[in-house]
């Protein structure tokens, strides 16, 4: 068998949810983990040391179930109270859980508290339980009814009332899990809307330096392309950097709101009376924020690539200047050189003349020399005879001088 055949298997089992009878009050808490020494806490509510590779457990707290669980990016800790004799309205959660958290409120994320009642104890009075303009909704198909206004309490917690028809503990249980996934999922996918909207006032920043830099380019000489540069790149590295501070957050957003809506369908809601549904109140002012998100990545990935291109752009055009000052360089040389040829063979031609010159010179002193000795020979006659060898010596000079130039 595979060694991780059984691990991967068992994930079928590794969340599963707390399931009870009503009535009873569900606590739900939930804490970022990377500002909070998870361990630590777990520690507080279990006795036995925690597998770092175990990611839920449920124990006891008191008498009252306690599940935990780890994600990713945050802890959660559930507690359902189950009471034969409940009292009307929100009761406290219980002291020994808030004496175990106290000391990380400060990076709770969510705290939501869920009333579960009968439908037969329950009389439809929603006036104990302060609501105002409550929405609510029929889920599983009519078999509860669950309300809450979506206010938070003077202790920062969200309230829902959840009203059993016809569940049993098990579809209770998922019932009541599902709508605590709704409300920590919004929270998590929630986290990067100030990140959206402080990056929004750096992207208005970065596009108008975009701008300037775009017209610099279109007007900019050779001699500023340099600065031009520097500019760009520098516009780069912090779109670059701004990216990679934010790419992890709004890529969470998207997973998170996804979640958030496949649980939203797991209700199956219905209404109830006049009252707006849960999942239409969460999804017209919870879609907002992650659209906005999404746009404000958008916009950063476009500003990325249009400051790639405008540094492609620069770049593209120095180097078609470059070329053609090359081009006008080796113009310039091939002139050079044309002269320099020119130049060559005048100092050929006249080189020819010389050596001609000096020739028949010497030719006239040999013929000098031959009168003297006695050689009668007219001057036109030695001309004639002495022409074919003078000749035949050019013509010598002149096959070496084009051999040499064969031969370089």
């Amino acid at each position: 068998m595979h060694p991780q055949r059984k691990p991967l298997h068992n994930e079928l089992h590794a969340r599963p949810s707390l399931y009870f009878d009503e009535p009873a009050n569900v606590y739900h808490l939930a804490f970022l983990t990377h500002e909070v020494p998870c361990d630590t806490l777990l520690s507080s509510f279990c006795r036995d040391p925690i597998d770092p590779d175990t990611v839920q457990g449920i124990t006891q707290l008191e008498g009252h179930a306690l599940k935990w669980e780890r994600h990713a990016e945050f802890l959660t800790l559930t507690v359902v109270v189950t009471s034969s004799d409940p009292e009307p309205g929100w009761s406290p959660p219980p002291k020994a859980l808030m004496d175990r958290v106290a000391p990380y409120l400060q990076h709770m994320i969510n705290a939501v508290q869920i009333v579960v009642r009968a439908d037969t104890s329950f009389n439809g009075d929603l006036s104990s339980f302060g609501f105002k303009d409550p929405c609510g909704s029929c889920i599983g198909g009519g078999d509860a009814v669950v309300w809450s206004d979506f206010r938070l309490s003077e202790d920062g917690t969200n309230r829902f009332l959840f009203v059993n028809k016809r569940l049993n503990a098990y579809r209770q249980g998922r019932m009541i899990r599902r709508l605590l996934e709704i409300e920590t999922y919004r929270m998590m996918a929630s986290l990067s809307l100030t990140t959206a909207k402080n990056l929004s006032t750096q992207l208005n920043t970065f596009d108008r330096t975009l701008v300037n830099l775009s017209e610099r380019n279109a007007g900019a000489e050779t001699g500023d392309a340099k600065a031009l540069l520097a500019d760009i790149a520098n516009l780069s590295a912090q779109v670059v950097s701004s990216t990679a501070k934010t790419r992890h957050r709004f890529s969470a957003t998207q997973a998170y709101a996804q979640l958030v809506f496949e649980r939203l369908s797991e209700l199956r809601e219905s209404h109830v009376g006049d009252c707006q549904r849960l999942g239409i109140f969460i999804e017209r002012r919870f879609k907002p924020t992650v659209r906005y998100c999404a746009v404000t990545e958008q916009r950063l990935d476009q500003l990325a690539k249009s400051v790639a291109n405008l540094g492609d752009l620069l770049q593209a055009r120095v180097q078609v200047e470059m070329e053609e000052q090359n081009a006008e360089i080796l113009k310039s040389l091939s002139n050079r050189a044309d002269t320099q040829i020119k130049i060559q063979r005048a100092v050929e031609g006249l080189s020819i003349i010389a050596i001609t010159y000096y020739l028949l010179s010497l030719l006239k002193l040999l013929y000098s020399g031959a009168h003297t000795l006695g050689l009668e020979m007219s001057p036109k006659e030695a001309m004639l005879t002495m022409s074919p060898l003078a000749i035949s010596i050019l013509l010598l000079i002149l096959i070496r001088i084009k051999r040499a130039k064969s031969e370089h």
